[in-house]
């Protein structure tokens, strides 16, 4: 039989039962990299993938963000593998994004020294040069509970005792079983790039860097997102709920009113306590502008009009500057790499104008505001006049919020910058976290079908274009500011899955799309769904589901 290869254009010809891995030798000589894993009927599976019958098949590299995923669910593996055999009776978990790597603790191991860390770094080492292979097994879901059970990991078990699959998958390394949720590399020869470095309380598995996948990603600091992180983990483990299986069995019991309420309670609570900081700042003579930022999807329209209320309540008046309004001319917007406007670009804004209007607020003087017409791609003014009043407090939401040359002509003490975004700090298990970027997608996913008339399609296909511009002008940022606001909240992705599910359907097969849209239902699939009664009109999350009492 033939399977049609799209890296080549070409049909190859294999036997029944032939893997991924045995048909890519077959045209290794006509690729220029070496494969990763493969997206077979545009769905990502492992090189060790058996085929059976026609298909379209194309080898990815560790460019791929799929390859990616692949890369570093095994090494999380790879990790859980010598941390077995260096600490037995240790607890491994891998607890979400940060510095560029994944923030791990070992509990049940005592102080997690450098010694410890080059100690698993080394068998890790030691693993990759034996080349093991990821044996993916598939039996009985009581079964794999029993297995699971037996080696300590209550976590999956809680996970798979709420799901109702009759089947489970799950891996062995070297006589190890664990669970991973989407394709493997082969065997740990594939993994030669990681590097585990000593961070905070824990350390940091560290993949391929994406500009150079020779060499392993070098970390960052960011000490800011990790206090965020850090603040928001205490509060799953104090309310009991810090993975999947642990929701699941919450909304089962039939108590995920409390849990909204209890989740909706600290939301307001850190909006308070900001809105406090800055009313004393500003009442000290700084303060009077501020800037919130974060990247898309992360609730800071919501954010900006909660602050206000609360601000208002502290005595000040808050007024609302578009940076939408300051774009230059069409003719003058710089362009991308690939010769479209690039309107996320900090360059895209008339700066001089921007700042000569702040600072003449500030003095007590009035600006005629402009607004930008998208349609012309010019520049109008229609008579609105802005001043500030006694008390006013100027709130300026947008992407370069945090970019220090937004507001360079601005007195520093003048300016309170809030950073934004969904720092998920559920975890599917302890191996396996709720990406951030999963949480952003979905909701945009979700609110531009539903409000905006955009497809799933055109979501998906849009979002590595928007993760580009998010690492180039909001990330390298994020540290400068004033407070972090973490808008993720708890029980969410439970009240999307319904949504996401219906939504994610309606990408078709043939769609290069539909790999991610796969991944993403596999994933909600985890989740126990839960309607959205519960949940209060003013919550952030009516930004993306509707039904808020906030005007967008």
């Amino acid at each position: 039989m033939k399977i049609y290869c799209l890296n080549t254009s070409k049909y190859v010809d294999i036997k029944g039962g032939d893997s991924l891995k045995d048909i890519y030798k077959k045209i290794e000589g006509e690729l220029k990299f070496t494969p990763i894993c493969a997206r077979v009927n545009n769905k990502t599976e492992g090189l060790g993938y058996p085929v059976f019958g026609p298909k379209q098949v194309e080898y990815l590299s560790i460019t791929s963000s799929s390859a990616q995923r692949v890369y570093i669910r095994s090494l999380c593996m790879l990790l859980y593998r010598a941390a077995y055999e260096c600490f037995p009776g240790s607890r491994l978990k891998i607890e979400h994004s940060i510095a560029r790597g994944s923030y791990c603790q070992l509990l049940n191991a005592g102080e997690i020294t450098a010694e410890k860390v080059a100690t698993l770094k080394s068998k890790m080492q030691e693993y990759v040069q034996r080349d093991l292979p990821f044996i993916r097994k598939e039996r009985i879901r009581q079964d794999v509970i029993e297995i699971f059970r037996k080696q300590g990991l209550e976590d999956k078990v809680k996970l798979l005792e709420t799901n109702h699959d009759i089947y489970a998958v799950y891996y062995s390394l070297d006589g190890v079983c664990d669970s991973y949720y989407g394709a493997m590399v082969t065997s740990t020869g594939v993994l030669k790039v990681f590097d585990l470095v000593p961070y905070e309380k824990g350390f940091l598995l560290m993949g391929p860097d994406k500009e150079n996948p020779e060499v392993p990603q070098a970390p960052i600091s960011q000490n800011k997102i990790y206090q965020a992180f850090t603040e928001y983990l205490k509060f799953n483990n104090v309310i009991g709920i810090e993975n999947v299986g642990e929701l699941n069995k919450v909304i089962s019991s039939g108590n995920a009113p409390m849990l909204i309420n209890v989740a909706e309670a600290l939301h307001e609570k850190k909006i308070v306590a900001i809105a406090d900081e800055i009313t004393e700042r500003y009442h000290k003579g700084g303060a009077k502008i501020v800037l919130i930022a974060g990247p898309s999807s992360s609730g800071k329209t919501t954010t900006i009009k909660r602050l206000a209320i609360f601000l208002a309540t502290n005595l000040l008046k808050p007024k609302l500057i578009s940076l939408d309004n300051y774009f230059v001319n069409r003719v003058d917007t710089p362009r991308d790499e690939t010769g479209d406007y690039d309107y996320e670009s900090l360059y895209a804004l008339d700066l001089p104008l921007f700042n000569e209007h702040l600072n003449t607020l500030l003095s007590g003087g009035e600006i005629s505001l402009p607004t930008y017409d998208f349609e012309t791609g010019k520049r109008t003014y229609n008579g609105e006049k802005l001043q500030l009043e006694e008390n006013s407090i100027l709130l300026i939401e947008g992407i370069h919020g945090l970019n220090p040359k937004l507001t360079e002509q601005v007195e520093e003490k003048m300016k309170y910058r809030i950073y934004v975004s969904a720092l998920t700090t559920l975890s599917i298990d302890d191996h396996n976290w709720v990406p951030t970027t999963d949480n952003r997608l979905l909701r945009r996913i979700i609110r531009d079908y539903r409000y905006r008339g955009t497809s799933a399609i055109d979501s998906i296909r849009r979002w590595p274009s928007v993760r580009r511009g998010e690492e180039k002008w909001i990330f390298p940022y994020q540290e400068n500011a004033d407070a972090m606001f973490n808008s993720s909240l708890l029980f969410e992705i439970s009240v999307l899955r319904d949504f996401g599910i219906e939504i994610l359907k309606g990408v078709p097969n043939d769609a290069p799309e539909y790999a991610e849209a796969y991944r993403l239902l596999r994933f909600l699939n985890y989740f126990a769904p839960l309607k959205p009664d519960a949940i209060p009109p003013t919550s952030l999350l009516r930004e993306f589901l509707g039904g808020s009492s906030f005007k967008y």
